[in-house]
């Protein structure tokens, strides 16, 4: 017997419903294959450019990226200072941080280390937004904390393996995104749209960066660079920051932020393995056993946690 007419509509707008929700993870997890190039591409710049220099080359073109999506800022005073602080410690110390501390270590090591983020946000909201972990949760800290542990214990053991000191600067970064991601979460629960919130912190703090590294750089090159660099710098602009970015908020408007955050843990793995396979990255047992850690904490958090955090990007 056909369904009754009036369940049809009902029937068809749920398949539409669960189409959308489908294709918004999609997008998330291409976002997080695109974020999981990051460190690889700063590695081949870096035998050509200085640090300062890609970072400043990669936030260019991730601007130029998302031009055509921004919004008129209709930002308060008040809220254009938060905007200001949260871009300062999103965008030049933040990535300056985080690429000096690539630049000492391995691909691996510091794709390993931006695993502990998932983890690092739930305290972060536990502590100054007064959220509550559940049992698991906290479990997934421990094991996260265990994790990075026998990483940054198995470094500096000959070459291809990871550093101490940048090792411990990738994690410093991620402390410092902590920051950043509180003050972008109050702007959003101001009315203020993801999308709005990331692009215009991404002009200012990229603004900052102008200053910073020309002042402590000088001008980057142009000439002698190399058409692989430039193809570097620029995918890891336009993909790793801009694409990655529209994909990501596009994504979790779809789908359930909550849910859509275990795709960042695409980063961590697939970062591991690019270093690994293509750069001859080498991860001890001891490396190998506390990344399985802080991925299997991450993805615990983000999939049973009681803790949902927004997580606006932008990186």
């Amino acid at each position: 017997m056909p369904a009754p007419l009036e369940t049809r509509p009902a029937a068809s707008a749920d398949r539409r419903r669960g189409f959308g929700v489908g294709m918004g993870y999609a997008a998330c997890a291409v976002a997080g294959i695109f974020w999981s190039t990051g460190f690889f591409f700063g590695k081949i710049c870096f035998t050509r450019l200085s640090v300062g220099h890609f970072v400043l080359y990669r936030f260019l073109f991730g601007c130029a990226g998302l031009l055509p999506l921004m919004e008129r800022p209709r930002f308060s005073r008040h809220e254009w200072n938060l905007l200001l602080i949260g871009s300062f410690l999103g965008i030049p110390a933040q990535f300056l941080v985080q690429f000096y501390g690539l630049a000492l270590t391995t691909v691996s090591h510091a794709a390993l280390m931006v695993g502990t983020m998932p983890v690092i946000l739930a305290v972060g909201a536990t502590m100054f937004n007064h959220e509550r972990l559940d049992t698991k949760g906290w479990l997934a800290i421990v094991g996260s904390t265990a994790g990075i542990v026998l990483i940054v214990s198995s470094s500096e053991r000959g070459i291809g393996s990871g550093s101490l000191r940048g090792d411990l600067l990738v994690i410093a970064a991620m402390f410092i995104a902590l920051g950043w991601i509180l003050i972008n979460q109050r702007l959003m629960r101001r009315g203020h749209s993801p999308m709005s919130v990331t692009i215009w912190g991404l002009l200012v703090g990229t603004a900052m960066l102008v200053v910073w590294v020309l002042l402590r750089d000088g001008l980057p090159p142009v000439h002698g660079v190399g058409l692989t660099i430039w193809g570097a710098v620029a995918a890891s602009g336009l993909l790793c920051t801009a694409a990655s970015t529209a994909l990501w908020n596009w994504g979790i408007h779809h789908a359930p932020a909550s849910r859509a955050g275990v795709f960042l843990n695409i980063e961590p793995a697939v970062g591991a393995i690019l270093g690994v396979e293509l750069l001859g990255d080498r991860l001890g047992a001891g490396a190998w056993i506390g990344g399985a850690l802080i991925i299997v904490a991450a993805v615990v958090l983000t999939t049973t946690g009681k803790v949902e955090t927004e997580i606006p990007v932008g990186t």
